[in-house]
């Protein structure tokens, strides 16, 4: 136990590090900046069209609609961390951090449209069927004497895009609503393992379909899942109507004061909340480009416009949903709550009959359809590693590793998740810093055809 105790602290403290410094903050924030000024906003402009580009019908079998893969980066980053994740951001930064997720969030769509164009752009073709990444990209863009640093990114990608956290949280809000202590066998352990083995039992059913099942119950799950999700914070927000607009105007004005929890500066109220959108949106991380890298469409270009569409429900919509919540309902008031336990709290104040279950309900969609996207990325990165016919092997270690994030704790999950995103960041932000003209000279063929 002390080797696991000491690995433990190791990868606490390495994550706390590495997002508390200013370096990766940084690359993520000023790369988000330097491509809206080399781009001029534009894919912003153009960001209504992309819903137009996702209602196109194609009935190929190359691999994934634009609609599917959009749905698939939706239902793999509108998760947990939009509610447990917000509420995390709120008790450590207060609400001010919320509009550092707002900030990062509108960079992070124009990080996104360049790093989706050019996984379209290198990806290669496997079986009829197309592969790419940050990993291609470093490899077909960059050169081989880049591939190091592809080969870190992969590793930290089966260990970041795990499903720890979300099986983390599904235990957790099982047992606040329903186990409420009287655990199983009258031990938390095996009675958070036995809710891990019925996770891993739902999820293999799925994931051992593959990516093409993987998109069809996606694109059926994500748009469900936060539509019933807006209408129930819509319904909190209707009985606390009086607190809304108050609670708007204290994210903006609380984000410029020395409220955080953690450093008492503005300063640390951004990393929070660059920390915490990076986890939600996962914009400049290098995910997205995985999923997009697999859709039918022939241009870069397009399924770069596509893919804005991510951190824009993710966090300008369902994140800010969350916070109001949380808000409005004074809940973030009450140190006795966080993560989870602060939104349930929300819910049960404002609905005390049924409002646990419905957050239940949410969670576990929530969390469910996240994991049936998570273990694509994953396999994508162990086929770079080991040969594509060592990909579906991940499956296997996917599988196991939601028992392990079942019986961990909160603070070492997020942690894990934390510091390998952070790693992941620089490979996938350089080599697009790096290739940005070459996105930059299709894009400008494409917006004047669009015109």
């Amino acid at each position: 136990m002390d080797l696991v105790t000491s690995l433990s602290n190791l990868i606490i403290s390495s994550a706390d590090f590495l997002w508390n410094g200013p370096i990766l903050i940084s690359l993520l924030i000023g790369g988000g900046i330097y491509f809206s000024v080399r781009s001029r906003l534009t894919p912003l402009f153009y960001f209504k069209h992309s819903f137009k580009l996702i209602s196109k019908k194609d009935n190929s079998q190359k691999g994934l609609s634009s609609f599917e893969s959009a749905s698939s980066q939706i239902a793999g980053i509108v998760g947990m961390g939009n509610i447990s994740g917000v509420a995390i951001a709120i008790s450590l930064g207060g609400p001010g951090a919320i509009f550092w997720m707002w900030i990062t969030a509108l960079f992070g769509m124009v990080t996104k449209f360049y790093t989706c164009s050019l996984a379209v752009l290198y990806r290669k073709k496997v079986d009829n069927k197309f592969y790419g990444g940050p990993m291609i990209v470093i490899s077909k863009g960059l050169g081989r004497k880049w591939k190091p640093m592809a080969i870190i990114f992969c590793f930290f990608g089966m260990l970041g895009v795990s499903p720890i956290f979300q099986s983390n949280q599904i235990v957790e809000v099982v047992n606040a609503v329903i186990i409420k202590e009287n655990f199983l066998f009258d031990d938390k352990f095996y009675n958070d393992l036995i809710i891990g083995v019925f996770i891993v039992i739902l999820v293999s059913s799925v994931i051992l379909g593959g990516i093409k099942r993987i998109g069809k119950v996606a694109s059926k799950i994500a748009p469900i899942m936060v539509l019933v999700y807006m209408v129930m914070v819509f319904y909190i927000m209707v009985i606390h109507y009086d607190m809304v607009l108050p609670s708007l105007i204290l994210i903006v004005t609380d984000a410029f004061t020395a409220n955080s929890v953690l450093g008492g500066s503005i300063g640390s109220i951004i990393l929070i909340g660059a920390r915490r959108a990076s986890f939600s949106n996962e914009a400049g991380i290098g995910t997205a480009p995985i999923i997009h890298a697999s859709s039918k469409t022939e241009n870069p270009i397009e399924e770069g416009i596509v893919s804005m569409i991510g951190p824009f429900v993710d966090t300008i919509i369902v994140c800010t949903l969350t916070a109001l919540c949380v808000l409005v309902t004074d809940s973030w008031t009450n140190y006795n709550y966080a993560g989870i336990e602060m939104v349930n709290y929300a819910f049960s104040s404002s609905m005390p009959s049924f409002g646990p279950y419905v957050l239940l309900f949410t969670t576990l969609t929530f969390a469910i359809s996240t994991l049936f996207s998570l273990s694509f990325f994953g396999e994508r990165c162990t086929a770079f590693l080991f040969g594509e016919k060592h990909g579906p092997h991940y499956r296997v270690l996917y599988l196991i590793l939601i028992l392990i994030g079942s019986v961990s704790s909160l603070k070492f999950v997020i942690s894990l998740i934390d510091l390998s995103y952070g790693i992941m960041a620089f490979p996938t932000l350089i080599s697009a810093l790096i290739l940005a003209p070459k996105v930059d000279k299709m894009a400008k063929d494409y917006f004047k055809k669009l015109n």
